[in-house]
């Protein structure tokens, strides 16, 4: 079976088509913005312009945009190739890569966030999570990070804050989809925002 993978929930952009768990070609480009003009044409630039049997994508949490902008692809190229479209938890990713560094092991994942906050979660050594996904200031993500290995963007200001730990400075990478567990993928239907809307809607008048 052949996987597209693509990621760009983050300040990365990434994607790889994959043959079973061997990676045939993949491109991983630090973007901060601009994923929108530079998503396609990676894909375009795989073998086969990327065609495969199913298509994985990001879900997030991470850019509001980036999240989006990958969702939109996948949905779209799923469409025209009459494919199914899964999704995979960033932070999942983010942890997977951390484990095949660092050794199966436990790993906190600290993630950039909103307004100042930070994405953290907790992995056993199987690569499960055993946290739920929390959007937190930095001293309460130190705190709630409860792994020594801390892998992620904010991994070294987490250990530096906590005061303990080994940091990984690690983003999504597509090229590493494999490494994620089958049971973490779900459809591609709901982006994972990690954080409630900025915007509300006021409430009524009496």
């Amino acid at each position: 079976m052949h996987t597209l993978a693509i990621d760009c929930a983050t300040e990365s952009c990434s994607v790889a088509l994959l043959e079973g768990d061997t990676v045939i070609a993949g491109e991983c480009r630090m973007l901060g913005r601009g994923h929108a003009e530079h998503l396609i044409p990676m894909i375009s630039a795989l073998p086969g312009q990327g065609r495969a049997d199913r298509i994985a994508v990001s879900l997030g949490p991470g850019s509001f945009t980036g999240v989006r902008i990958g969702l939109a692809a996948a949905r779209a190229l799923a469409l025209a190739w009459k494919v199914p479209a899964l999704g995979f938890p960033t932070l999942a990713l983010v942890a997977a890569i951390a484990r095949e560094r660092a050794g199966a092991q436990a790993v906190s994942v600290a993630m950039t966030g909103g307004h100042g906050e930070w994405f953290v979660q907790d992995f056993n050594a199987g690569g499960q999570p055993v946290s739920a996904l929390a959007s937190l200031k930095p001293d309460d993500a130190a705190k709630a990070a409860r792994s020594p290995l801390v892998a992620g963007s904010q991994a070294e200001a987490l250990v530096k804050a906590r005061g303990s730990g080994k940091a990984l400075a690690i983003w999504p990478d597509a090229r590493y989809f494999a490494l994620l567990s089958e049971s973490l993928l779900q459809p591609a239907d709901s982006p994972v925002y990690g954080r409630g809307p900025d915007a509300r809607i006021p409430s009524s008048q009496s």
